[in-house]
């Protein structure tokens, strides 16, 4: 069985990850910075010291690394890279800031876009966190950076990653990347990123210097 790393998982499971892990092959380890939502491990994507070294067969991280400030944005994924196994892979997705852009070149600033189970949300929400969560003392929801699919792309790549797919979802406001420890060939990168992305297939990425990142 394969071990799946759900980082800053929240009160969800691997159910709501993507399709593709969500079958019985992969196992689910959850890890968040929030003990009441019992996580199976209790700690920030910046130091995963309870998770054992080249112990992971892939890592799924959803609406998380916008949390880091900048700076801790390559702490992370190099804890991300440690804990896979050499031939393991990350999915990643994050809000999409070029797409939000466009609502806030509007004036649209607090105008809700989509209704989501914790309320309605907003381009400010998007920018800068849930303004209900923070209000509630939760200030870690805060969002400290945030990226474009070129931006992520070229993260990942820089970070040390081999591989990396990229698609931006314009409806859905949101980014999702998956990235190989390992070099893949162009076809089976594809063939992985669109097991695990929502919907149309993203390029491949293999220039880890200067991505070229495709729809």
């Amino acid at each position: 069985m394969k071990t799946l790393l759900h980082v800053g998982c929240g009160g969800k499971r691997k159910h709501q990850t993507t399709a593709a892990f969500n079958t019985p092959e992969w196992r689910e380890l959850r890890l968040d910075i929030d003990a009441s939502v019992l996580p199976d491990l209790t700690g920030s994507m910046t130091d995963m010291r309870a998770v054992p070294d080249a112990s992971i067969d892939a890592i799924f991280s959803s609406h998380n690394i916008e949390h880091l400030y900048p700076h801790e944005v390559p702490v992370a994924l190099a804890e991300f890279l440690r804990v896979l196994k050499p031939d393991g892979f990350a999915v990643i997705t994050c809000p999409d800031l070029q797409s939000v852009a466009k609502h806030v070149a509007e004036d649209r600033l607090t105008e809700p876009l989509y209704q989501s189970p914790a309320g309605p949300i907003a381009a400010i929400d998007i920018l800068y966190g849930f303004r209900p969560s923070m209000a509630r003392g939760q200030h870690y929801m805060a969002h400290r950076c945030g990226f474009t699919r070129k931006l992520l792309a070229a993260t990942l790549s820089q970070a040390g990653f081999a591989g990396v797919a990229a698609l931006a979802r314009p409806r859905f406001l949101d980014l999702w990347a998956l990235a190989s420890k390992v070099a893949l060939s162009e076809a089976d990168l594809q063939v992985l990123a669109e097991a695990h992305f929502p919907s149309a297939p993203a390029t491949a990425v293999r220039d880890a210097k200067m991505p070229r990142v495709g729809i």
